[in-house]
């Protein structure tokens, strides 16, 4: 079985993968290498220019809110970013698990890249992937954060007993993209 894996983003880099027994992890490792030492990549990717790993959902209801929130922070630019509807729901459950299989692969490619320090989990209300995988809807803005809250922490246990010296932060927005921190 093999997998092609095409990137056309800076730079115009264009590498393909095949299944051949060497981790995707390591080959990737030496094609980041070799293109920064090639000068192909800016130097800030190669040596870790980012300080987290956001994870979110992937609603396009928050796109923009998501966005202005870290530029907020003093963030932009210093962030690597992985995607799951649901979020942390997305990245720990048993529907559909691959999901949680990416998001550990891109924790471990963040830190072998750019040496992040933290984990950032934006989970949003009116979430339809708890709809989804879980068929939970809460009307009750204290048991939807509850809700979320505890999918959360689950997650932040497993990244802690995976990655002690990774910090994780938790968060929950709104539709009107205030943010709650979910302790």
């Amino acid at each position: 079985m093999s997998s092609d894996f095409a990137y056309q983003g800076r730079g115009g880099c264009r590498c393909h993968q095949q299944s051949s027994g060497v981790s995707r992890r390591r080959l990737f490792g030496l094609g980041v290498g070799a293109l920064a030492a090639g000068g192909i990549l800016p130097r800030a990717f190669a040596a870790g220019g980012t300080d987290a790993l956001l994870l979110n959902c992937i609603d396009y209801r928050l796109t923009g809110a998501t966005t202005r929130y870290m530029e907020g922070r003093g963030m932009a630019g210093k962030y690597d970013q992985v995607v799951l509807a649901g979020a942390a729901l997305g990245a720990k459950n048993d529907k559909f698990p691959a999901w949680g299989t990416t998001f550990w692969e891109h924790v471990q490619v963040a830190i072998d890249l750019h040496q992040i320090h933290q984990i950032i989990v934006i989970d949003h209300r009116d979430c339809g992937a708890y709809k989804v995988i879980l068929g939970k809807d809460p009307k009750d803005p204290r048991e939807e954060f509850a809700l979320h809250a505890a999918q959360m922490r689950s997650l932040k246990a497993d990244i802690a007993a995976r990655h002690p010296k990774l910090t994780v932060e938790l968060l929950l927005m709104g539709l009107d993209g205030k943010v709650e921190t979910v302790a």
